[in-house]
């Protein structure tokens, strides 16, 4: 059914936790990729043990570069982004394949929701010392949101054709802060208007482990504070407040395809803003943007 790329630095046990949440919850068999950065912790020989393939490098590659070589292994249409912490709900897959053959075409950019760190407040543990995966299992239909424009950027889901077409992420937003919206950026530049995220294919996520396990490492970058805000900038024009703002409508709920964004004062107001701060960047910052 869909390729389910799991990019994990170290992160052992999360990630076990993971696979086997999608082996036991999802309704259809899916090929798991997980890109293994360094993973000296036993990530190799776990996936070796359970038949998992992967993509590996010695080094932390970051998102951006660890997804793209891990991609050209999918051997199913739909490339699935999950990060490594995440527990998948049951029947989430379910919930995407029927959303895919209502939209009756492949250009689209399809998300999940977030539980715990994210838009689905619901406290199961913030570990997996904590975690109450029967608490989760009971009630996780009954916290609910609502059919959203634009995305909680991960899980989301894309045919392998789009992805390609785009070029996966773009890698110089290393370690990966920024690759996200930029992604959106190059499916919106393409022609892509249906950026939606699903009230009912849900994860629970524990929320960024690894950035807080390396947040003060000497060699290892998991965190690039507002450096991807600043390439975006710099090579978009706007912001990705801006962006997801006027273009995406991001929260809003949805209410079908995206149109061009509204023009008026407050979008013509804060895209002046937007290019008085690309202004500053060009000529103070261009190096960031190579």
């Amino acid at each position: 059914m869909f390729s389910i790329i799991i990019p994990t630095l170290n992160n052992l046990e999360y990630l076990k936790l993971c696979v086997k949440s999608i082996k036991k919850n999802s309704k259809y068999n899916h090929q798991i990729i997980p890109h293994v950065n360094i993973g000296n912790d036993g990530t190799i020989e776990f996936l070796k043990s359970e038949n998992i393939e992967y993509t590996f490098t010695e080094h932390n590659s970051g998102i951006c570069e660890g997804m793209n070589k891990a991609a050209k292994k999918a051997n199913f249409n739909y490339i699935l982004y999950s990060h490594d912490d995440f527990y998948f709900c049951p029947e989430w897959d379910k919930v995407m394949l029927e959303e895919i053959n209502n939209i009756g075409h492949n250009r689209f950019y399809i998300s999940g929701i977030m539980m715990n760190n994210g838009p689905l407040k619901y406290d199961c543990g913030n570990s997996l010392k904590d975690f109450d995966e029967l608490k989760l299992l009971k009630n996780y239909k009954n916290i609910n949101h609502y059919n959203f424009q634009g995305s909680t950027w991960a899980p989301h889901l894309i045919h392998k054709k789009l992805w390609n077409e785009v070029g996966g992420f773009s890698e110089e937003y290393y370690p990966g802060t920024g690759s996200d919206p930029d992604l959106n950026m190059k499916l919106w530049k393409s022609g892509v208007r249906i950026f939606k995220g699903l009230n009912d294919c849900k994860v629970y996520h524990f929320g960024s482990i690894v950035s807080r396990k390396y947040r003060d490492h000497p060699t290892i970058k998991t965190e690039s504070g507002s450096k991807g805000g600043k390439i975006f900038l710099l090579k978009w024009g706007i912001t990705f407040r801006f962006f997801k703002k006027h273009y995406l409508r991001s929260d809003t709920k949805y209410l079908g395809e995206l149109l061009s964004p509204k023009k008026n004062f407050q979008f013509y107001l804060e895209l002046i803003i937007c290019k008085l701060h690309y202004i500053y960047l060009k000529i103070f910052n261009s190096n960031l943007y190579k």
